[in-house]
């Protein structure tokens, strides 16, 4: 399929980061990248937010010319030979990227845009495509390692299954070894360090790794054997899952991560984990959730 990847561009230098990315991840892939600028009032629930300097007083040529032209320069730039189209859209940002996002292979947006609260790590934007978007997201953050794995955060669930199958075909793209961190502990995460804590005795914690060292190597079994050409280190971490996942993303070039693993609750759209992740992580995150 040659679905394109698309970013979602604000003026913002986060945003023009993302434009880097996203002409670098088309590239991989050999498909064109498509520039979404979008313009209208925020939805009601974002409280507080006003047009900001840049934004004020460009008029509708430079909403059509001005952002959406400087992105496609500098993807141009980057990749003389990509295919760059643009599609500027009066609508609410986050409402046109989400119906964006069902024709794409791969959304990118940064991790901070113009129009948040000061106080935010992370932009609306982002948390919004993660948790409804229809293709993988990527949040450009943090400083990658270039020489860096691309790092997998494996729980077994069935919803992460498809997030081990983009990290394989990512790893492949760009002649990368993969590392498989796969994080468990034997009750809750703040129970973990407590020397009195029951588990410790009713459980044997033996048999439980052992347990947990099967589902990561069944898990990784069928992609290995599809991706022969990538080097896999499985990495079983007795830990707090964020923590553990935090550390090992300061030195990968890519972190991939399924929207919902194992714990989170039926309704949620997006896992604690995950958003955890979007806001702290030391390099780039992609969050899978599928075609729904």
């Amino acid at each position: 399929m040659n679905e394109p990847v698309i970013v979602g561009v604000d003026g913002s230098p986060s945003g023009f980061a993302a434009v880097d990315a996203a002409a670098d991840e088309a590239r991989l892939r050999g498909v064109p990248l498509r520039i979404v600028h979008a313009f209208g009032n925020r939805p009601g629930r974002f409280p507080g937010v006003t047009p900001t300097p840049e934004m004020s007083g460009r008029g509708l040529a430079g909403l059509v010319h001005g952002v959406p032209s400087e992105a496609e320069e500098r993807a141009r730039s980057r990749v003389p030979d990509l295919e760059v189209t643009r599609s500027v859209v009066s609508g609410e940002p986050l409402e046109v990227l989400t119906i964006e996002s069902r024709s794409a292979g791969l959304a990118v947006v940064g991790n901070r845009g113009l129009n948040t609260f000061s106080s935010l790590l992370l932009g609306s934007t982002a948390v919004h495509l993660a948790a409804h978007g229809h293709c993988p997201l990527m949040v450009v953050r943090g400083r990658p390692s270039p020489a860096g794995p691309v790092l997998l955060a494996v729980d077994g669930s069935e919803a992460g299954e498809a997030a081990v199958a983009f990290a394989f075909a990512e790893a492949a793209l760009r002649g990368a070894p993969l590392v498989a961190l796969h994080v468990w502990n034997s009750r809750s995460e703040d129970a973990l360090d407590d020397p009195l804590d029951p588990m410790r005795i009713v459980v044997d914690v033996d048999r439980l790794e052992a347990a947990q060292r099967r589902l990561l190597d069944d898990t990784l079994a069928p992609h290995r054997a599809a991706h022969p050409d990538v080097r896999v280190e499985p990495r079983l971490v007795r830990s707090r899952i964020r923590a553990a996942l935090l550390r090992a993303s300061g030195e990968a070039r890519l972190l991939v991560v399924g929207a919902r693993g194992r714990g989170g609750f039926q309704g949620m759209l997006l896992g604690s984990v995950s958003q955890a992740l979007l806001h702290h992580a030391d390099c780039p995150v992609i969050v899978v959730r599928g075609r729904h």
